[in-house]
């Protein structure tokens, strides 16, 4: 698998209060299936924590983490690539942000490290060693996009921009200023951004920092809103369509907020016979997951926005990312990155 480009998005987890019950939620939601990792002892002294590996068929594509700290915020985090982290931590420094952790080995899996910009929005670094990320993305059930929220646009395009050498596409027409972020070395545009900056208005609660929404692919936006809803979890922006597919907003049972999507079909075709990707089904179970799996289970080793405001940010915006396969990492010991070969 090659590696990632530096500045983009190589992974996502959830840092939750119940691992278990995520599993549960997330497992009936995208039909993932799961692996425990953690629990052994620790140089010393302690034990690593339990944390869930998130598999999409046999692809890893997310993980779920305890948290461990209730004063931490329950939330999904984005880690972006780079080749060096340490080089990449001194130019957060250097461009106004803060090292919430230093660069951290994990094994021979890679270096982890996280941080936050100027405004406040935490992300995570991954330079990968045996594990380079997403297995898979951009796909029903995967990642497809992110984008860093801010009430300070010309910082947050500096920072980022200056850190990551991002080029930013900004887009004319938008109801809320929005840019799209191409790493260095590409062509800006739509088809090469892995990322976006949008405002936070004055519609958000005034004491909300910056923060980075986490997006996931789905077949059917509507249903997956209704069962997040069945499950326990809240819908802070309904489902509503915007020129690239439909979105919504929503909450987990536990409080960690995201975002899905799901692409327009072509006329008189169903949207699960698309030829560009796998088949995939409504559900959200993946085509290669027999009917009598347990979905969110323990899969054997060997086998925040409001609603309105929500809308008016994303109209007009770009496609996030499809790759049926990524080609291109929170706490160190509670990530799936941690895995040692």
């Amino acid at each position: 698998m090659a590696a990632f480009t530096e500045g983009a998005p190589c992974w996502v987890d959830a840092s939750l209060p119940d691992v278990e019950a995520g599993k549960r939620f997330y497992g009936d939601l995208f039909g993932w299936t799961f692996v425990g990792r953690g629990g052994e002892e620790l140089p010393g002294g302690g034990t690593r924590s339990r944390y869930a590996d998130a598999y999409s068929g046999d692809k890893l594509v997310a993980a779920l983490v305890p948290k461990r700290d209730g004063r931490m915020p329950t939330v999904w985090s984005v880690y972006f690539a780079t080749p060096d982290a340490v080089a990449l931590s001194r130019r957060i420094r250097e461009a106004g942000g803060q090292m919430i952790m230093d660069p951290l080995p994990v094994g021979k899996a890679g270096v982890v490290a996280v941080a936050a910009d100027p405004g406040g929005a935490v992300f995570g670094l991954w330079q990968a060693g045996d594990q380079p990320g997403f297995e898979k993305m951009g796909v029903p059930g995967t990642f497809c996009w992110t984008e860093v929220y801010t009430r300070d646009k010309d910082t947050a395009d500096d920072f980022y921009e200056s850190v990551f050498g991002f080029q930013g596409t900004d887009l004319p027409g938008a109801p809320v200023d929005f840019r799209m972020w191409s790493p260095a070395g590409t062509e800006p545009g739509e088809r090469t951004a892995v990322g976006g900056r949008t405002l936070l208005t004055d519609a958000f609660p005034a004491e909300m920092p910056g923060h980075f929404l986490v997006y996931f692919c789905v077949e059917d936006c509507d249903w997956t809103a209704e069962t997040v809803v069945r499950l326990g979890g809240r819908v802070q922006a309904p489902p509503f369509d915007i020129p690239y597919g439909r979105i919504a907003v929503l909450t987990d049972n536990q409080g960690a907020a995201f975002a899905v999507l799901s692409e327009p079909s072509a006329p008189g075709q169903p949207a699960d016979q698309r030829a560009d990707r796998p088949a995939e089904q409504a559900t959200g179970r993946p085509a290669d997951q027999p009917p009598d799996q347990e979905r969110g289970g323990e899969q054997k080793p060997e086998e925040r926005e409001a609603k309105g405001e929500a809308k008016g940010e994303a109209e007009g915006r770009q496609k996030p990312r499809e790759d049926d396969d990524a080609d291109e990492g929170g706490d160190a010991e509670d990530t799936p990155r941690t895995q040692e070969s």
